[in-house]
């Protein structure tokens, strides 16, 4: 557990950390689409079994080190939208529209003021 908290104090750490947190939590949803959506039957098992566990991992991992959560959630979001559209076009072969791309600079914009505001 202290090894996180270290990760998390190192400069830049923070950013590689929420940047894994939210593919572990992007892929977890991935999986669970799949199982509910893209399989059928006992098919179905496995992507569930795996979904359910990275996202556990993820809500363990992300929750373990001392932070800010609330600052940091409002960063996270950023991570989650950049690897929500990766996989996004990556598994599912979906294209990023405009408007998702508008509302991702918002996101992207809304992240740089929490993270950098001094005041």
């Amino acid at each position: 557990m202290r090894t996180l908290d270290q990760i998390v104090a190192l400069p830049g750490g923070v950013f590689v950390f929420l940047s894994v947190a939210a593919l572990l939590e992007v892929l977890g949803d991935s999986f669970l689409q799949s199982a509910l959506h893209r399989s059928s039957g006992l098919a179905r098992v496995v992507p569930f079994v795996v979904g359910a566990g990275v996202l556990t991992l993820y809500g363990t991992v992300v929750n373990v080190p001392r932070w800010d959560f609330g600052k940091l959630l409002g960063v996270y979001v950023v991570f989650f939208f950049i690897c929500a559209q990766l996989v996004a076009k990556v598994r599912f072969n979906q294209p990023t529209t405009r408007p998702a791309l508008l509302g991702g600079l918002l996101i992207v914009a809304g992240g740089m003021i929490i993270s950098f505001w001094k005041g």
